[in-house]
């Protein structure tokens, strides 16, 4: 990998990860349309890291609280009913199914799950997903605007059950095309939550699953074609986009619908699975020996 292609694998992670548009999918057709080699599972992971360190400092606030309370409930029971310690909790029980899933699987998500077939078919399909989840949303927000604001769900109403709901979405995400954010805000908004308390827990359910994934894949840094180098630069560019694509997001996604993600999604999905099956990409482009 040069230094043009790490510049543009970090624009295109930064620009990707919090959208629900999938950041895996995208840096490996950005790949496979450039003729490039797949930057693979490795890169993508420690990228990641970059677009965390900007959810870190976005919410900083909010995180500092939320360690803080969760550390004193580990000694005080008390502090056990606190809406910041639970979210702590609940934050670590969320981690379980990707974390299971993401050791067990790691085989099939260096490999097969980066089939351009199937991150086509998993972009229509999430697509589709969020499209419904958004629309439920929206009728109910048409049927009675203050008494569905009323009861939509919080973070506050945030429990174990619902938490693990969020956790096997995340783990979706494994399979490149179903995006991270996608898949848990499409889950969050099919259990009743706001736009807002789907997206804010989606990422910070994120942050051990992702910096962990990444800190265990540094060791594969100077394999293949990937070097530290091209890595560490894709990563920092990956952070300075990253932050300022959250910061729109959240603001876009207090009033805006859902479904130009949705279109975007079911479109380039449906355009991939034209240029595969006329031969004009393989489904395994890029990737080593194939």
């Amino acid at each position: 990998m040069n230094w043009f292609e790490s510049l543009i694998l970090g624009l295109v992670q930064g620009l990707t990860e919090f959208l629900p548009i999938s950041s895996s999918a995208h840096l490996r057709l950005t790949a496979a349309f450039a003729g490039w080699q797949d930057p693979g599972a490795a890169f993508t992971a420690i990228t990641q890291i970059g677009t965390e360190a900007a959810v870190l400092i976005y919410f900083r606030k909010d995180i500092g609280r939320i360690v803080s309370a969760w550390f004193r409930s580990l000694t005080d029971r008390s502090m056990r009913s606190d809406h910041d310690a639970r979210t702590g909790w609940l934050v670590i029980v969320g981690s379980i199914p990707i974390g299971v899933l993401g050791v067990t699987l790691k085989d099939h998500i260096e490999g097969p799950f980066r089939d351009l077939r199937l991150i086509a078919t998993t972009l229509i399909v999430l697509g589709v997903v969020l499209g419904v989840a958004d629309r439920m949303a929206a009728r109910a927000q048409e049927g009675g605007r203050h008494r569905a604001a009323q009861e939509r769900k919080t973070l506050r109403d945030l429990g174990v059950r619902d938490g693990l709901v969020f956790g096997l979405c995340q783990a979706m995400a494994l399979v490149p095309g179903v995006s991270r954010s996608g898949a848990t805000i499409s889950g969050g908004l099919l259990m009743n939550y706001t736009r807002e308390a789907a997206a804010r827990y989606s990422f910070l359910l994120a942050i051990p699953a992702v910096l962990a994934s990444g800190v265990f894949e540094l060791k594969a840094v100077g394999e293949g074609h990937v070097s530290w180098g091209p890595t560490v630069f894709a990563t920092v560019i990956a952070f300075g986009v990253g932050y300022a694509v959250i910061a729109w997001f959240m603001k876009f996604i207090t009033t805006k619908s859902f479904m130009p993600f949705v279109i975007y999604r079911i479109v380039l999905g449906i355009l991939l699975l034209v240029l595969v099956s006329m031969g004009v990409l393989s489904p395994h482009a890029g990737e080593s020996g194939g």
